[in-house]
């Protein structure tokens, strides 16, 4: 698995597997996903919107 860069959006996340990032309806249950990992500790979650690995 590679490291992210640097921080990310959830638009970059779903275009990586394909999902249209066009229509918002289509990311949701994808931010969702991502929200929980953060609140689980796996993720850091910026007050920007963006995600980012925790160390």
């Amino acid at each position: 698995m590679r490291e992210a860069e640097g921080p990310v959006r959830v638009r970059a996340v779903g275009e990586r597997p394909g999902l249209d990032a066009s229509v918002r309806g289509k990311l949701e249950p994808l931010r969702a996903k991502i929200t929980k990992l953060a609140d689980r500790g796996w993720l850091h979650k910026r007050g920007d919107g963006r995600f980012t690995a925790r160390p």
